[in-house]
């Protein structure tokens, strides 16, 4: 369903939030440094409002199927973006990248993420509106992406880095030690690489992971390509204060993924029934719409999209305080002694 804006709104919309990215690009570039708990969680803050602000905006000058497409798209990206940190994390730990150029190197992902994520979006744009029945191929993948996502280990995840950062080392001849955030140093008279080439590319392949992932998500939501491009922006804002904000709760966000998975699996679910509402495949029942099958409405997937990552948030956080009791110490003092070191 073809979804009609305001021109003026639609492009005055793109040019705002890129001189946000802009600014927030030169920021972390002029002034690299560890955020603290206060800087990290008022910049989450402003930009979670700015989307619900954006979101009012569309309500108003639009209708309610704006407003509720675009949260539904943009709730579904930032609980995919949130998973993204996760790796995130074992990135950095894995090379041991000091915590003042961290900023830094999630920047550079964010950048990376926006460019794949367009690129996906224009395609997936295009697709759908040449080829109806690539709903059954969407719908179908994000069904095993969710039993994958729901049953993979981070020990996998670690070994298929492992593979990547073995092939690069045999290609490229890399320091030992980082020269800042410089990607190229000097050592012994020879220019040679750093180890934040191999940062940068493993966050960049991480990054094209999950846009294959999340832009068949979204597109299950709304056919709208400024609503998808636009809750892909938002929910990649503000990604890198929210890594140092989360801190160590990250790692105890056990139930995450199942939450992740019920996304992905509902979705899914949704757009294979859409594309049999709309079934134009001559192989399947003659060519002609199964009209019999449900159309699920936008709020109804909102709905499903909170109370997943509600109930995985909840029962992780449940879990983690449980085990640090066990310790003899309380959640929030563990995650702050973690965030502390």
């Amino acid at each position: 369903m073809e979804l009609a804006l305001p021109l003026w709104f639609e492009a005055g919309s793109l040019v705002v939030l890129t001189l946000i990215l802009v600014a927030d690009l030169l920021i972390v570039y002029k002034r690299p440094h560890v955020p603290s708990m206060r800087e990290a969680g008022l910049w989450v803050a402003f930009y979670v409002g700015l989307a619900l602000i954006f979101a009012l905006l569309m309500l108003v000058l639009g209708d309610a199927e704006h407003a509720g497409q675009f949260l539904a798209g943009w709730l579904t990206e930032y609980s995919l973006s949130i998973d993204n940190l996760f790796v995130f994390v074992i990135i950095m730990a894995r090379f041991s990248v000091p915590r003042k150029y961290q900023q830094e190197v999630l920047m550079v992902g964010i950048i990376i993420a926006l460019v794949l994520r367009g690129i996906f979006i224009l395609l997936g744009a295009q697709l759908i509106e040449s080829y109806a029945w690539i709903f059954y191929i969407f719908g179908a993948f994000l069904f095993y992406t969710a039993v994958k996502q729901a049953f993979s280990s981070e020990a996998e995840t670690e070994e298929k880095e492992n593979g990547v950062i073995r092939l690069l080392r045999r290609r490229i001849r890399i320091s030992s030690e980082f020269d800042g955030s410089k990607v190229r140093t000097l050592v012994d008279g020879k220019k040679i690489f750093t180890p934040m080439l191999i940062v940068f590319i493993a966050i960049g392949t991480t990054d094209l992971i999950f846009a294959l992932d999340s832009i068949p998500a979204i597109f299950g939501i709304t056919t709208s390509p400024f609503i998808v491009f636009t809750a892909n922006i938002f929910a990649l804002m503000g990604l890198r204060q929210l890594y140092f904000l989360l801190g160590g709760l990250l790692e105890r966000l056990e139930y995450l993924k199942y939450g992740i998975a019920v996304i992905l699996g509902f979705i899914g679910v949704k757009l294979v029934l859409h594309a049999m509402h709309t079934n134009e495949v001559f192989f399947i029942n003659g060519g002609d719409p199964m009209l019999w099958a449900p159309e699920i409405d936008t709020w109804t997937s909102l709905g499903v999209i909170i109370g997943s990552m509600a109930v995985a948030t909840v029962a992780s956080l449940i879990k983690a305080g449980h085990d640090a009791k066990k310790r003899g110490i309380t959640l929030v003092e563990e995650i702050s002694v973690n965030a502390n070191e």
